[in-house]
């Protein structure tokens, strides 16, 4: 059985209050004598401080709270491990809760947290057009930041890409390699992310004279099956097609898959640009030409942010978006 600090008391023969005092560096009034028995107890039975009580009386666990949709997808723990890094530095544990997309586990996550006494959460939402349970979480003053997908309020603290720009120049590099029928795997449209990056890539075409044709556009879900289900619909319905942009690097995955059933080459016949960059994109044959999500340095800083409004610190800004970055490598090719 763990030692509690009534048994340290007792043996110490002294009050609850004075091993509490002394245990937490606040030993003022209590003798040289009894705080060095003390703390001789404490490291003789091994005693550990229990972190939740101990918060409800600090009113801090020194731990915070991740929520992720999706741990299967390298993009997240990439992300995940940036937003432990940076806690370890200002001495705090990170909870990860993984939610399947499902809003059902997101909620039941939610109330785990709260009942752990956490003192933020860092959000990356499931893929669900409304979201108020965060909203009520914000209301109930647990500080929270928002990562990636965003969610629409001036009570929100977040940390994004420029979803829209990466759309934009992801199809506008196919375009300059004189591609003019570029299918496009989206996410799920109910998210922004997706949303941004499908507009991203319809201003990339009308911008060059180009139609947009909905006939080209497959909605997929960030998963790679999707990008195989996507391309093959988009080479079923239209064999002129001499590139495809997926929204992100698991569907072009799953792009490169059905090309090849098809018999066609990556790139000499059909381009790919994917979106993430995640390290598999580098070992892929040909390697993908992508997007760059810095993933890493988001969850940077959303824990840098969390943690500030944690201790009651003023941040200057309450969005910080990161740009994209065009990464080319061997999936696509000049056909101009």
């Amino acid at each position: 059985m763990a030692v509690t600090i009534k048994d340290i008391a007792k043996l110490a023969n002294v009050s609850i209050t004075t091993v509490s005092r002394v245990i937490n560096n606040k030993s003022e009034g209590v003798s040289e004598e009894t705080r060095n028995r003390i703390l001789q107890l404490v490291k003789e039975l091994g005693y550990q401080p229990n972190a939740i009580a101990r918060g409800l009386v600090t009113k801090k666990t020194k731990t915070i709270g991740l929520i992720i949709p999706d741990i299967s997808n390298p993009f997240f723990p990439d992300l995940a491990r940036g937003v432990e890094d940076s806690a370890h530095i200002y001495g705090y544990n990170v909870f990860l809760c993984n939610t399947d997309d499902n809003l059902e586990k997101e909620s039941e996550y939610i109330n785990a947290l709260k009942e752990k006494y956490v003192d933020g959460i860092i959000f990356t939402s499931s893929s669900i057009p409304k979201h108020e349970h965060i909203m009520e979480l914000v209301k109930s003053g647990i500080p929270i930041v928002i990562m990636d997908r965003r969610v629409d309020s001036e009570d929100i603290y977040g940390v994004f890409l420029d979803n829209y720009e990466g759309g934009y120049i992801a199809t506008k590099h196919l375009i300059d390699l004189g591609h003019k029928k570029i299918g496009c795997i989206t996410g799920p449209l109910y998210t922004k992310s997706a949303k941004e990056r499908l507009e991203g890539y319809k201003k990339a075409l009308v911008e060059n004279g180009m139609d947009v044709d909905e006939r080209l556009i497959f909605e997929g879900d960030y998963k790679i099956n999707s990008g195989i289900i996507g391309t093959e619909k988009l080479l079923g319905n239209n064999e002129n097609i001499t590139a495809i942009f997926a929204c992100n690097d698991l569907m072009a995955y799953g792009a490169y898959k059905t090309i090849r059933s098809y018999g066609y080459k990556i790139p000499d016949d059909i381009s790919i640009v994917g979106f993430d960059d995640i390290q598999l994109s580098q070992i892929l044959e040909p390697q993908l030409t992508t997007i760059k999500q810095p993933a890493y340095d988001m969850g940077l800083t959303a824990a840098r942010m969390l943690i500030k409004l944690v201790e009651g610190k003023k941040l200057k800004k309450k969005i910080i978006n990161f740009k994209p970055q065009l990464i080319i490598r061997q999936s696509t090719k000049n056909i101009g």
